[in-house]
């Protein structure tokens, strides 16, 4: 790769949207064909000849992939995305979508940008005084001298799982575990922008992340970028910052962007008595 491709490798294999995964798997999918396909790909990935068999009886095998990848190891960037398919010589395919990438990087970049940015405020409101800045003035126990609230775990869920946190929040805060949670609707303040309050709970208030997860979760927007933006700054079942808990049976496959991580499961009676216990030792180790 040129020398004005290295920043590729620093980004994240998320900033690839949805265009250019159905692409690559347009090319990599069909069976039987003279050039490398997604096999190929996945060999030099790093997945293990069971793992690979396992993807070929998916309809889209491609994109599976990808999802597991990007959650497997820190090594799922772009750049190196680009350098698998040059490496099994297809070259073609990056020729192919090398402006899509790029202007996917962009709007990352664009994104990144943005919430990095203060919100614009006119001199009358600025001068306000006393004003907590966003980053401390987040949650309803921020401490107005700059000391933020922090906390064991952020909560990942959709409203209609709400009762199921309430369960959380009584066994694991209630109790003798007495942990602290970060539950959005509960503790944070109104009126900022919500992807960069979460951001910043997730990256740098929270040790880990518990996700809720069910069908419902499956069609949330919020939930999607929550999990996401979690897997992206420690991907992989080695940081276990991600604890997966399903507390109910469920119609859709299981998020395969999740299915390296050991899952909490209170739907199996037989563990059940255990299951609470589970949790809080995961949430409270350092």
């Amino acid at each position: 790769m040129a020398d004005g491709d290295s920043d590729l490798w620093s980004i994240p294999l998320i900033a690839l949207n949805m265009t250019v995964r159905k692409k690559l798997g347009l090319h990599l999918n069909p069976k039987h064909t003279v050039a490398a396909d997604w096999m190929s790909v996945a060999e030099v990935m790093g997945f293990t000849y069971l793992e690979i068999k396992n993807y070929e009886g998916l309809r889209n095998p491609t994109r599976t992939l990808l999802e597991d990848w990007q959650a497997k190891t820190t090594e799922a960037t772009v750049g190196r995305l680009l350098s698998i398919l040059s490496e099994v010589e297809r070259k073609d395919i990056v020729e192919d979508l090398r402006p899509l990438i790029d202007e996917d990087v962009r709007k990352y970049h664009e994104n990144l940008r943005r919430n990095a940015e203060p919100p614009l405020q006119v001199p009358e409101v600025d001068s306000c005084f006393p004003r907590t800045s966003e980053k401390t003035g987040l949650t309803t126990k921020d401490d107005p001298d700059g000391v933020p609230e922090m906390f064991d775990a952020f909560i990942c869920y959709c409203q209609s799982d709400f009762g199921f946190v309430h369960d959380m929040i009584r066994e694991l805060e209630q109790t003798e575990h007495n942990l602290k949670l970060c539950v959005f609707d509960r503790d944070v303040l109104p009126g900022s922008c919500v992807w960069t309050i979460t951001s910043e709970l997730i990256e740098k208030r929270c040790k880990r992340m518990v996700v809720v997860i069910s069908d419902e979760y499956l069609e949330s927007d919020d939930c999607d970028f929550q999990t996401k933006f979690a897997l992206s700054l420690s991907p992989g079942a080695r940081s276990k910052r991600l604890i997966p808990v399903l507390y109910k049976s469920m119609a859709k496959p299981f998020p395969s962007i999740l299915r390296f991580l050991t899952v909490c499961d209170y739907t199996r009676p037989c563990t059940q008595a255990w299951f609470w216990m589970r949790l809080a030792k995961a949430l409270s180790l350092p």
